[in-house]
């Protein structure tokens, strides 16, 4: 299929199918780009599998800089496209300003609320994947110090860490967590040299597993765990098979299933809040070929316990962006 591209600001492209329906949805990856190997790969994976089951086609664009994105939403929503799917918290301020010019357009944004008719907000409980894996870092570390490195330094992010440390905690209640984050701007998503960096500090302090939320970045620190000879935790898509043997596991965000949603529902997406939690399956820890000599019996059966303990309500795991504090560090 012949692709015709209209050029947003800088390199940023928007992919439009020759005779295209009108109707047809659209998707706006955040910065790092589709393939990041995590969010934004794990939407685009969302997308593939409607394309996949449905023949269809959609429109893409990746994000190049912060500028693009007014521009880049109002193109979409002129071109027809419905919904409009973006990733991203960053999203919210525009989006809040542009759906009201397009009533008849849906929107969908992940990771972040904005309260408009036509647009559908969908949020994580992250802190219950990260508290699983939390839990897992702890069994698996032998020498009681495990480490956390974010992206951007956000309430988000900080949502993730959090959660990460009432699991360590729960299964270890002497372990320590060394935290970092890898910066203040949107670069922090895609700096893997920084987050190498970042794994090689932790480790000189004891760290012997390190879990990232950050990204493209978080490539770095995979690989430089692996380099050193500790081990790794994933975010978001699975990433075990990066590092086969060496990827303790990966928190996973299932992202595409709520892009695969956004783009069934089309033109009748149902506005309001959807909150993907651990009893819908909307987080969880991935466990495959690759990391189950990682994962023994006891650990599994302890984190499978925590997790149907979190869905019954018995265990609650502390949401940093209820208050942006955390009860544990």
């Amino acid at each position: 299929m012949t692709l015709h591209r209209y050029f947003l600001g800088a390199a940023a492209t928007l992919a439009l199918g020759a005779g295209a329906a009108l109707a047809d949805p659209a998707i706006i990856y955040d910065l790092g780009g589709k393939f990041d190997k995590s969010f934004n790969e794990a939407a685009f994976a969302g997308a593939e599998k409607w394309k996949a089951e449905t023949g269809g086609t959609y429109k893409e664009l990746e994000m190049q800089s912060e500028a693009q994105r007014e521009q880049a939403l109002r193109r979409l929503a002129e071109a027809g496209a419905n919904p409009v799917v973006m990733t991203g918290f960053a999203f919210g301020d525009v989006l809040n300003e542009v759906a009201p010019d397009f009533p008849d357009t849906r929107f969908a944004i992940i990771d972040m609320v904005v309260e408009q008719p036509n647009i559908q907000s969908v949020v994580f409980t992250e802190e219950q994947g990260s508290y699983l894996v939390g839990m897992m870092a702890a069994m698996a570390s032998k020498t009681g110090t495990v480490g956390f490195i974010g992206g951007m330094d956000i309430p988000l992010i900080r949502k993730f860490a959090c959660g990460y440390v009432q699991g360590v905690k729960a299964a270890n209640p002497d372990a320590r967590v060394i935290q970092n984050m890898t910066g203040t701007t949107p670069t922090a998503w895609n700096d893997p040299v920084k987050g190498a960096e970042l794994a090689r500090a932790q480790k000189s302090q004891g760290a012997d597993v390190i879990y990232a939320a950050a990204g493209g970045t978080g490539i770095g620190v995979l690989q430089a765990a692996a380099d050193e000879g500790i081990l790794s935790i994933g975010v978001d898509s699975n990433q075990n098979h990066l590092h086969p043997g060496q990827v303790l596991t990966s928190m996973v965000k299932r992202v595409d299933n709520s892009v695969y949603e956004a783009f069934k529902a089309g033109a009748d997406l149902a506005p309001g809040i959807q909150v993907m939690d651990l009893a819908s399956e909307g987080v969880g820890y991935a466990l495959d070929d690759n990391n189950a000599a990682l994962v023994s019996d006891e650990m599994k059966a302890a984190v499978d316990a925590a997790a149907a303990s979190i869905k019954a309500g018995e265990i609650a795991v502390h949401d940093y962006m209820s208050d942006n504090t955390c009860p544990v560090s």
